[in-house]
């Protein structure tokens, strides 16, 4: 059925199978809904699938397909990573001349949509649901749309999110007891409420034991991180294994395969190719909540799970469902064993079939020690990439998810060394910490001075209460913050530039190069591990 919607002097025309019109706003249910446009919106929200996708307003072409396509499944949605139009998972939005948006929301999970010229279309991949049509300010759709999520999906009991240090972004995988030792001892009285070990302590992605550099175990580095007074917290990634892993080798059925039989890419890292765990096979499920159960047995409180977008990638399943009804199940799963009273951050995962089961999700890719990357951001055309750039970009067009979940901006750092962000960039990434209201860093504390250890012990304790005054800009206690400068999407290759692109795209889908650069990587780190 059709119908019409009066906006200003503007008149849609939307298409369902039914449609309801209700106070300043309009409901439409069906597998495929469309609303038809005067003409091209100026701008269009475009909000990727996972954590890491991009969430930004652009105008209406088409970006570059991001490279390298070895790393597409662990970095966007594989199935629309090649659509040509504006695309984004469960909402789209556009933006009129005066400023006020329209907004295209599903109300159910395996939905997209898609600008199409001068039409808005939503479809589902599995069944037909419920949409949202508003129309007015943006903070006030978006609040809208984020209550009608809660009331579909759950609302988790909020806990102040933790301060957190953690090891990642100063160490890598380049940790090990008399490092993280010293660290913590480093660390004296600054205000952290969790010590978080990141990758690097695990035998082998997929096989979640402590390694040689652990020789101790898992539960004497959580009862070493609890003697500093501090709740113990941990990485790990249970939705992929590496191929050499003994999970894989033990358990091949347990992995998403295609319709010809071949286990489906979940990317590459660690030096191989990453697979995917089927969270609907009971045996599968059955491991991953014994893993959580370890976990906690071990001694570690504040759970961070990465690269949880496996659970939702396409492929052949136990038992024939939805992917991210799937993936939902898989981290119900995890939730429930590991417990009510342990934090739950979800990283690196499909941001609504999240919601309700976790306490914090990342809301943006990972940062790092530079501001862009030349070779990411115009040669790959990726968003996606770690880069502090990236990271504030996506990380602000999510924040109205905070009604519903603690939204997690990755660390802010402090330290000079071991970077090459200005102070204003650093001050920007500290800045969004505290809109977001969670505080993170991996800065070691041999590394900063008397002035950043207590810039940092300030961050840490600072509660402004922020108040969003606009698109970018922010009221934090007595100052005003702007974060329009992280907004600008690169200009898209052309000429010699595209060619360079091209290539550089092609050298990062083989393992080899990936491989080289890795061990190029691991071989600074241990020797500047030497220097602690």
């Amino acid at each position: 059925m059709e119908t019409t919607l009066e906006i200003g002097n503007d008149i849609l025309t939307l298409s369902a199978d039914e449609i309801r019109k209700m106070d300043h706003e309009m409901r439409l249910v069906g597998a495929h809904v469309t609303v038809g446009l005067p003409r091209p919106p100026r701008r269009y929200l475009r909000h990727g699938w996972q954590s890491w996708s991009l969430a930004a307003w652009t105008d209406s072409t088409p970006l570059p397909t991001q490279r390298p396509r070895l790393l597409q499944p662990m970095q966007t949605d594989p199935v629309y990573v090649h659509d040509e139009g504006p695309h984004g998972s469960w909402v789209g939005a556009i933006e009129f001349e005066d400023g006020k948006i329209l907004l295209l929301g599903a109300l159910g999970l395996e939905t997209h949509v898609r600008l199409n010229g001068t039409r808005l279309e939503g479809w589902s991949e599995a069944e037909s649901v419920e949409w949202l049509v508003a129309y007015g300010e943006e903070s006030a759709i978006f609040a809208r749309y984020a209550d009608l999520l809660g009331d579909i999906f759950g609302r988790v009991e909020k806990k102040p999110a933790p301060r957190i240090w953690c090891s990642w972004y100063s160490l890598y995988t380049a940790i090990d007891e008399p490092t993280l030792g010293r660290i913590f001892d480093g660390l004296g009285d600054l205000p952290f409420d969790v010590l978080q070990v990141d990758d690097g302590w695990q035998v082998s992605i997929g096989d979640w034991e402590a390694n040689a550099k652990f020789p101790a175990g898992m539960k004497a580095l959580a009862e070493r991180i609890k003697s500093t007074g501090r709740q113990a917290g941990l990485w790990l990634a249970p939705l992929i294994a590496v191929k050499s892993s003994k999970l894989f080798r033990s358990h091949p059925d347990w992995f998403l395969k295609d319709d010809q039989g071949r286990f489906i890419s979940a990317g590459f890292n660690w030096g191989e190719p990453l697979f995917a765990l089927d969270t609907t096979h009971p045996a599968a499920l059955d491991w991953l909540a014994a893993l959580m159960k370890q976990v906690r047995a071990w001694g570690f409180d504040y759970l961070k799970l990465d690269f949880l977008y496996a659970g939702g990638l396409p492929g052949k399943r136990h038992v024939d469902m939805p992917r991210e009804a799937a993936y939902r199940n898989g981290i119900r799963v995890m939730r429930e064993a590991m417990g009510a009273d342990a934090f739950f951050l979800t990283c690196g995962a499909p941001i609504l079939p999240s919601l309700g089961l976790c306490d914090a999700l990342r809301v943006g890719p990972d940062v790092a020690g530079e501001w862009e990357s030349h070779r990411d951001a115009v040669l790959l055309y990726n968003p996606t990439t770690p880069g502090a750039k990236n990271a504030v970009r996506t990380t602000l067009h999510r924040l109205w998810l905070k009604p519903l979940v603690q939204t997690d901006p990755d660390v802010a750092y402090f330290a000079a060394r071991g970077n090459s962000l200005s102070p204003e960039q650093k001050r920007m990434l500290q800045d969004l910490a505290l809109v977001c209201e969670f505080r993170a860093t991996s800065d070691l504390p041999q590394w900063l001075t008397n002035e950043e250890r207590e810039s940092l012990r300030d961050f840490l304790g600072d509660q402004p209460e922020p108040r969003q005054i606009g698109r970018t800009q922010f009221q934090l206690g007595p100052r005003t913050v702007d974060f329009a400068s992280a907004m600008s999407m690169p200009e898209p290759p052309r000429g010699l530039t595209s060619m360079q692109g091209a290539l550089t795209g092609w050298l990062g889908s083989q393992g080899w190069v990936l491989n080289l650069l890795n061990k190029l990587g691991q071989r600074a780190l241990e020797k500047m591990k030497k220097e602690l």
